[in-house]
């Protein structure tokens, strides 16, 4: 398990999204900051809290050069109906391997905790939030980013 470190380079990571579209960290270096949120599961009671929020404050993260990510272990297929359902406006990355997890310290055999990576335009891990509480997580990040 890798142990990053704020001030430090973020870990690169290439993911297929819920339409197995290709995202990679250092599409957004020099561009955008970048919210990298791990959640348990889609389309359960504080995943969903959690997505929506993020949905609902969407506009403000636009405004702040921000691109949220959502990660978990499952499939592009769950990703898809999730993101439909609730109408996400961000990318659901699919780590079935676990790799992206590993590669952040996010724990968890089943299931990712639920832990937040915020990375800065150069690619440094400004903050690393762990054991998130989904409720109000999008102000907090918000404020983060006011900073």
């Amino acid at each position: 398990m890798s142990s990053i470190v704020e001030g430090k380079p973020a870990p690169d990571f290439t993911a297929q999204d819920e339409t197995g579209k290709t995202v990679k960290l250092s599409d957004f270096k020099g561009k955008k900051n970048v919210v990298l949120y791990f959640y348990p599961k889609d389309d359960t009671p504080g995943c969903t809290i959690e997505a929506c929020n993020f949905r609902d404050s969407w506009a403000q993260y636009q405004k702040a050069d921000t691109q949220v990510l959502g990660v978990s272990f499952d499939d592009a297929k769950s990703h898809q109906v999730f993101k439909e359902k609730f109408n996400l406006p961000f990318p659901l990355l699919v780590d079935s391997d676990m790799s992206l997890a590993k590669a952040y310290g996010v724990k968890g055999d089943k299931y990712p905790n639920r832990d937040t990576i915020v990375i800065d335009k150069s690619g440094l891990v400004s903050r690393i939030i762990r054991d998130v509480s989904p409720g109000g997580h999008d102000r907090e990040i918000l404020e983060i980013l006011a900073e």
